[in-house]
């Protein structure tokens, strides 16, 4: 016997924000919808599917009524694709980010940055082939 992980769920005061900023930094789409909850992925899940291997787990923003009061747990690690790692960032900025620790030092090369409700998350080495990262950032 054995399981799949199948969702990330995230505790959120407004999952259509958090759903469309996630959409923004990830490329997914919106899967499913209803007033308190929303869910995103970058395929649609199906019973098959799942159950023949393991798949890209979808995030599931589900309202709660209380804020974020502590750091997180559990965090997202994202590598640019196609970007360095500052052009990352900074689009990041753009879309609703905020940037909560630059890192980046001998020890540590990555970037924490938190997302519209403060859930901390971070940016990691490029993965770009064609553009170098000027960052001289390595894996965390």
């Amino acid at each position: 016997m054995t399981s799949r992980f199948t969702e990330l769920v995230v505790d959120c005061h407004d999952p259509q924000r958090l759903a469309d900023f996630w959409c923004g930094v990830l490329d997914f789409t919106v899967l499913d919808r209803t007033a308190d909850k929303v869910e995103i992925g970058s395929w649609e899940p199906t019973v098959t599917a799942v159950r023949a291997g393991q798949m890209p787990p979808t995030l599931l923003f589900i309202r709660v009524p209380e804020r974020k009061t502590v750091k997180n747990r559990l965090h997202l690690d994202v590598s640019p694709i196609d970007a360095t790692t500052d052009e990352e960032v900074a689009r990041l900025l753009a879309l609703g980010a905020t940037l909560v620790d630059p890192g980046r030092s001998p020890d540590r090369t990555w970037t924490v940055m938190a997302d519209p409700e403060g859930n901390e998350f971070d940016v990691l080495r490029t993965l770009a082939t064609t553009t170098p990262d000027t960052t001289g950032a390595g894996t965390k």
